[in-house]
């Protein structure tokens, strides 16, 4: 095979665009801080770092979802701490009432606070998180109670779970139940509470009665609160996996796809110097034409 001047010319030039493209691609890598810039680069390494933005992607999920759970939780057991004192204050009030030394008068205000508390508990059942009625089921668009504590869906009360899912496949109710936390009765009988504080007939048994009642109503409150308290804990167990998973996720990116800069470097100047003997040995190989002798 004969080896012309024009191949020489053609096989030099295109070895000087592939030292361009080396430097050009180190440049790059130098820039970003990492190894590809574009898919074509290396397809192993693009499909990899596609997968580990889908699970980053999940794990930032499920971490906006953990944040949704902890905040209808944390509200929950606020709320639900708050109707335990007040129930235990109607407590003390019922058997202060049923005191021998208390007469009408006295009776008259101890039911005048006692109303108060029950007003304060019907709030507290109607608690609305970010524009949610948290103590309503699923239905949370709706208040449970109206405002003298009847509830205002007698006939079909949402006693459902609000599940949100914190993992694959995992889902953890973040409401409490309602209707142990806040039965249809509870407001009923505070009222017959107060009926009976203000009936001048009324005989310390009856009164004393009720306090069998408000401690069943503070009992199930307690037993609904202790089963919050399991799941917060659950809960907080599953975020610190989730954070665990996000750094495991974040350092598998960086693996695949951060460049290592000293390497890079070292390839730079590396092909930086190939270049420039490729330019040396061209300059040298391209025989003298015509018009030099002519000059």
């Amino acid at each position: 095979m004969r080896i012309t001047q024009s191949m020489i010319s053609q096989n030099m030039l295109k070895n000087i665009s592939n030292s361009y493209s080396q430097i050009d691609k180190y440049m790059d890598q130098l820039s970003t801080g990492k190894k590809i810039n574009r898919p074509s680069d290396d397809p192993v390494v693009a499909m990899r770092g596609v997968s580990h933005r889908d699970s980053l992607g999940k794990i930032e999920q499920y971490e906006r979802n953990i944040a949704e759970v902890n905040n209808w939780m944390d509200n929950s057991d606020d709320a639900l701490n708050e109707a335990g004192q007040a129930l235990h204050r109607v407590r003390e009030l019922i058997i202060q009432a049923s005191n021998d030394t208390y007469e009408e008068n006295q009776r008259n205000n101890i039911s005048k606070e006692v109303d108060q508390l029950k007003k304060h508990l019907v709030d507290i059942a109607n608690t609305k998180v970010n524009n949610k009625y948290i103590f309503n089921g699923t239905n949370t668009t709706e208040a449970r109670f109206d405002k003298d504590g009847q509830l205002i869906n007698a006939a079909n009360p949402n006693n459902n779970n609000v599940e949100i899912e914190l993992a694959d496949g995992i889902k953890v109710r973040s409401n409490v139940n309602p209707a142990n936390a806040f039965p249809a009765d509870l407001f009923a009988k505070l009222d017959d509470v107060v009926a009976e504080l203000e009936n001048p007939d009324a005989s310390n048994a009856t009164i004393e009665g009720f306090i069998e009642d408000i401690d069943g109503f503070t009992q199930s409150l307690t037993n609904e609160r202790a089963d919050l308290g399991a799941r917060m804990n659950r809960v907080e167990l599953m975020e610190s996996r989730i954070a665990q998973q996000r750094v495991a996720t974040t350092d598998l990116m960086s693996s695949n796809e951060d460049a290592d800069m000293e390497k890079v470097i070292m390839n730079l100047v590396q092909a930086e110097s190939v270049h420039r003997a490729a330019l040396g040995a061209g300059s040298r190989v391209i025989q003298p034409t015509l018009l030099d002798f002519l000059r």
